[in-house]
């Protein structure tokens, strides 16, 4: 219920999208993967929050940009490599300007990619589906990963 809401209430955060790369969760947590999708633009894009919510994190990880924005029934996005213009606890709508696209993100075959993440709780999500795209996975009534 909460992801299609969601299509009415999200956009992308770079235009035009490219996607380069797409989600690809590993079969265990502790495994590798790819849990976002890589959108490619040049360097210095404007990064749009993809919904409305609260800046929850503006800075850097491990020398990179990232932002992190908290939105409605538990989910977080998360834009990196961001130079960010927002702060900690900014409001922010859909569209709105959260940050320039940063070069560097390992393994983009373009100028920059950015990597757009979406959780709720510990479950990494795919954030296509904010937009009604992207893989849709079922989970049974009340299992584990559907209260994260």
């Amino acid at each position: 219920m909460v992801l299609l809401l969601a299509v009415l209430l999200f956009g992308w955060p770079v235009a035009p999208p490219d996607v380069t790369r797409p989600f690809d969760p590993p079969a265990q947590p502790w495994l590798a993967g790819h849990r976002g999708v890589d959108l490619a633009g040049p360097p210095l894009t404007v990064v749009r929050s993809a919904g409305p919510g609260t800046v929850l994190f503006a800075g850097l990880v491990a020398g990179r940009g990232v932002v992190s924005v908290a939105h409605a029934g538990g989910l977080r996005t998360t834009y990196e490599p961001v130079t960010a213009t927002v702060a900690v606890g900014d409001s922010v709508a859909q569209g709105d300007p959260i940050g320039r696209l940063e070069a560097g993100h390992p393994g983009c075959p373009a100028a920059a990619c950015l990597h757009w993440g979406l959780r709720r709780g510990s479950l990494y999500l795919d954030p296509l589906a904010l937009l009604g795209l992207g893989k849709v996975r079922l989970l049974p009534v009340g299992s584990a990963a559907r209260r994260q």
